[in-house]
């Protein structure tokens, strides 16, 4: 499931990341890789806050649609 349906606070494991090339290498940078543990800390109109190894970032529906978990 995307990570856009993820409960808040609650730990999660990434799968897998779609989309392009582009948007694959710019998630991987962030530290969005498969096996990396990920956790919604809050959710904005769609757009998250997420914990991924140990830095929040902010990231857009549309990016977090592409992050399966």
């Amino acid at each position: 499931m995307p990570l856009t349906l993820a409960v808040i606070g609650e730990e999660n494991i990434i799968k897998r990341i779609g989309g392009n090339a582009e948007v694959r290498a710019h998630l991987q940078n962030l530290g969005f890789v498969p096996g990396a543990v990920v956790t919604v800390v809050s959710s904005i109109a769609g757009n998250l806050i997420v914990n991924v190894k140990n830095a929040r970032i902010a990231v857009s529906k549309e990016m977090a649609s592409k992050i399966m978990i």
